[in-house]
């Protein structure tokens, strides 16, 4: 039985949920709004400033996206009311960020300077050079954003220079013993 399928999804204050056919779901609140199809299987039912989601029977497709539906309910009720946010890190010597205009501009040892476009409704802000802040109400992009900015320069084992995630612990090698 899955557990996170069967916990109800509270509804904030100032968010409303439509729940269209074929289980189109549209979210807004003081952020935005998301629209996004949930497998059809699901039955989805809204009881007072609550939503449950339940599958129709124990088969394996059936539980497997049980707890996924709720989930992608749960984070576009959570990105409407709060929002999301990634930071990432800038580790080297002459490795920096910029901001021109929305673009975000990395200097990372490249011979050019490499142009990140945000999509719509991602906001990239830098408040120090050497450091990024992504943040928009689809967890689901904002954490593609960041991925495919972390992309441009992964982190290396053996100085640990490279774009990462705040708090990512990057696992050190060490170098050739030499003579």
């Amino acid at each position: 039985m899955s557990r996170i399928g069967n916990k109800p999804i509270s509804i904030p204050e100032g968010v409303e949920v439509t729940i269209g056919e074929e289980n189109k779901i549209t979210v807004t609140g003081p952020k935005g709004k998301l629209v996004k199809m949930i497998p059809s299987c699901l039955e989805i039912k809204r009881e007072d400033g609550q939503i449950l989601v339940t599958r129709p029977s124990d088969r394996k497709e059936h539980r497997s996206l049980h707890g996924l539906g709720r989930t992608l309910l749960a984070n576009m009720v959570d990105g409407v009311s709060q929002g999301y946010s990634k930071k990432l890190e800038l580790v080297g010597v002459g490795y920096r960020a910029a901001k021109q205009g929305d673009n975000l501009v990395l200097n990372v040892g490249y011979s050019q300077p490499v142009n990140i476009v945000p999509e719509e409704g991602i906001t990239i802000d830098v408040p120090a050079p050497t450091r990024i802040t992504i943040t928009g109400i689809d967890k689901q992009l904002v954490g593609d954003i960041a991925a495919r900015i972390r992309r441009v320069r992964p982190p290396e084992p053996y100085k640990g220079k490279g774009i990462k995630y705040e708090g990512e612990y990057i696992r050190r090698k060490i170098g050739k013993a030499g003579k």
